[in-house]
């Protein structure tokens, strides 16, 4: 767990310094080939080639849905002749800085974290939302629950330095103060939690919550999504290129996605094997956990408005939510520049079975 938050800072992208100010070159280069979309011949035969689809995170469970469409054969069916999943990290770059220097088609990434590259000049959109949610949560020893930001007021909360700028956003979000809590600065072992050195420790609730019970420790928490900050998370963002010139091949690239992320809710069990045993092998998963978190992100993944509108899509009115909570965290940009859901939408018109 040594690493665990490096990618959950609110506002990771650093590495964009530079990179999306001068990349109009790069950008062009991205994602402009008109022969794919139109179903020209590719190197590999294909309709649409090959990709990079550059993971927000290392290989495991999170990825469950792209792993189903690769292993499955839903990216060949699609037109595509390979589909690269290239693993995240602390050690990578970010995804918003793969798409503006071309490296990478698609990443896997968040509003919080892809707006601020936005504003700074990268041309680029949100195209779905895998998470509905996002995973942060305050978790809490179950004997001394806190189940929401005021049972916070006056109590010990353990906070990683590269989770600061979102906690506090979740104090504002609620009328709250940093001096309303006693902040402990954290690293990202939560065994302080454990040993009832603070009350509350900053994490994912598709991980420490489930580690912390497997080691004994019964826990409670409460999701920042449920209390102001109604993020989505595991973004699927292109450059504006790959709109306006590969509309088909994301098109095309979507409907694989969505058949995925169907077989990986609808089988945990299968998700977590492949990313113990195949994708994520050099990571050493353990498979007991790896399924309770696939479990649980499943809580994450479907809603309502899935269930209505289908996989990875947002309503209007979460979209907005989106826009209202990044404001509140200091981030202020507009729903069109931040987010394009038409593609998925067509996608469901013309195939109203996937939903």
């Amino acid at each position: 767990m040594t690493s665990l938050f490096d990618r959950r800072s609110f506002f990771r992208y650093s590495a964009l310094t530079g990179a999306v100010l001068g990349g109009a070159g790069a950008l062009a280069a991205c994602g402009d080939d008109s022969s794919s979309s139109s179903g020209g011949s590719t190197p590999d035969g294909s309709k649409f080639g090959s990709v990079a689809v550059q993971l927000s995170w290392l290989k495991n469970i999170e990825f469950a849905g792209e792993y189903f469409a690769d292993s499955k054969g839903y990216f060949k069916d699609a037109g595509f002749g390979s589909v690269n999943l290239i693993a995240g990290g602390a050690a990578s770059t970010s995804v918003e800085a793969g798409l503006d220097t071309g490296k990478v088609w698609l990443g896997l990434s968040a509003p919080q974290t892809t707006a601020p590259a936005i504003l700074e000049g990268l041309p680029a959109k949100i195209v779905g939302a895998t998470y509905q949610k996002n995973p942060f949560c305050i978790v809490s020893a179950a004997g001394k629950p806190i189940k929401s930001p005021q049972e916070m007021k006056g109590r010990k909360i353990g906070v990683q330095d590269t989770n600061q700028l979102i906690f506090n956003a979740l104090l504002t979000a609620n009328g709250m103060k940093p001096t309303d809590v006693t902040i402990v600065p954290a690293q990202f072992d939560p065994t302080p939690l454990a040993n009832g050195e603070v009350d509350g420790w900053v994490s994912y609730v598709t991980n420490e919550p489930i580690t912390l019970a497997a080691k004994g420790f019964a826990n409670a928490n409460f999701l920042f999504a449920d209390f102001g900050l109604p993020l989505v998370a595991e973004t699927l963002t292109v450059t504006q290129s790959t709109i306006d010139k590969e509309r088909d091949k994301l098109k095309a690239f979507l409907v694989a996605e969505v058949k995925g992320w169907k077989a990986a809710v609808a089988d945990p069990a299968e998700s977590a094997r492949l990313a113990v045993e195949v994708y994520g092998k050099d990571q050493k998963l353990d498979l007991a956990e790896q399924t309770k978190e696939a479990t649980a992100q499943n809580d994450l993944v479907l809603s309502a408005d899935t269930a209505a509108n289908g996989l990875l899509s947002m309503t209007d009115q979460l979209i907005e939510q989106n826009i209202a909570a990044l404001r509140t965290a200091g981030i202020d940009i507009k729903a069109g520049q931040l987010f394009d859901l038409s593609i998925l939408r067509e996608v469901y018109a013309e195939n109203p079975g996937m939903k």
